[in-house]
């Protein structure tokens, strides 16, 4: 089972070349997530590290429940500050 079926996630990803990458683009060498579900909610480049952070836990520990449990505390307690839909 894969951690987005596990988790009930749906993570989009491609396979564009990763900027300054040494490799052909035909060559996977990386991913690039894109940012639009998380600028529309109003955060910034600041923000951004710790959202890499917390997507290398869930990666790096993706067989310990634990560790991913305080990952998905962590998101919420940050998207709480973002509004899903500002009216």
């Amino acid at each position: 089972m894969s951690i987005g079926e596990r988790w009930g996630l749906i993570i989009t990803v491609n396979k564009n070349m990763v900027p300054f990458d040494d490799k052909s683009p035909f060559v996977t060498s990386g991913i690039r997530v894109g940012t639009s579900a998380i600028t529309t909610r109003g955060l910034k480049e600041k923000q951004i590290p710790k959202i890499v952070e917390l997507i290398d836990t869930v990666l790096t520990n993706h067989e310990n429940e634990k560790k991913i449990l305080a990952v998905k505390k962590q998101v919420n307690t940050m998207m709480k500050k973002y509004e899903l839909f500002v009216m």
